[in-house]
Order: C-alpha cells, then sequence, then structure tokens
C-alpha cells in the first residue's frame, strides 16, 4: 500500500512518522483542491478540514494552518505576527513547500517554514489535512498538529 503513494505524500508519511505520527495517508480517487470538496468526501465538517496556505509574512514565507470554515484576515492576522501578511504567489508556494497546490500538506516541506495554527481548529475532536498531492489526506487532531508541526496557535479570523 505504502508504494502506490505519490512520491511527495511518501515524503510526508515518512516526516509525520519520524515526528511521532502513525504517518497513515490516505489516497482519494478523485483529487480534493478545496476544503468543501475534502469534507464532502470524507463525510465531515468543513471545519475539520485544515487548509495549509502560504502567506508571506513581510517578505518571509509562513505557514497558516487554517480550518476550511475560515478565511484569513490578511491585516488583523498580520497584525498578530507583528508584521504585513500578503499571499503568496503559486510558484514561491512550490518551491517552499515541494507540492502541488490543492495538495499542500502542514509537513514535509524542503525548508523550515514557520507554521501558525488556527485556533478555531481546536473545536474538532479530528482533523483532516492534505498529505501532500490532491489525491491525499492525513487524520489528525489539534494537539497533535500543534506538536508535528511545532506551530503556534493564534487566531486569524
Amino acid at each position: 500500500m505504502r508504494r502506490s503513494l505519490p512520491p511527495v505524500a511518501a515524503r510526508v508519511s515518512d516526516t509525520l512518522i519520524a515526528r511521532g505520527h502513525h504517518g497513515v495517508i490516505v489516497t482519494r480517487s478523485e483529487p480534493t483542491h478545496t476544503a468543501e470538496q475534502a469534507a464532502q468526501a470524507l463525510g465531515v465538517e468543513v471545519g475539520a478540514i485544515t487548509k495549509s496556505l502560504v502567506f508571506l509574512l513581510d517578505d518571509d514565507p509562513v505557514l497558516l494552518l487554517v480550518s476550511g470554515a475560515h478565511q484569513v484576515d490578511l491585516a488583523r492576522t498580520g497584525e498578530r505576527l507583528e508584521g504585513t501578511l500578503t499571499r503568496a504567489p503559486a510558484e514561491l508556494v512550490r518551491e517552499v513547500t515541494g507540492q502541488p497546490l490543492g495538495g499542500v500538506a502542514p509537513v514535509g516541506h524542503p525548508t523550515n517554514l514557520p507554521m501558525f495554527v488556527d485556533n478555531a481548529l481546536s473545536g474538532h475532536r479530528e482533523l483532516w489535512a492534505a498529505g501532500g498531492h490532491p489525491n491525499t489526506v492525513f487524520r489528525t487532531s489539534f494537539p497533535e498538529l500543534v506538536r508535528i508541526t511545532a506551530g503556534l496557535a493564534i487566531d486569524v479570523d
């Protein structure tokens, strides 16, 4: 089963295992590019989907792990992070994560990105995040997500 994972998802699985997670990546038959598609495919609330979004904080890339039910308020979140927050261009997202858009995982990147985790995710017992490829996801929990990413929990809306 492990051999059937796309190489980028296998790297995510290896990273998860190295950080104490079970490392199980679920492969879906169809891509789930959006939080709504992922929630529908998994039969969960959209708020339980973890979106991995790359932004620029001033000029430095950061990763925000955001509830599928939220949009990032750039001004307020930037204030909380003591800088100016803007969306990263697609080519930068691919460069710093090594993963395709619509499948960016919270881990398994070639660079160590500063991580911030949406507090709203704590309201769900079980979370689902992309596994590094648009057809892959993995299950986690809020405390585990904060631990495996070394993320800082913040409000993003």
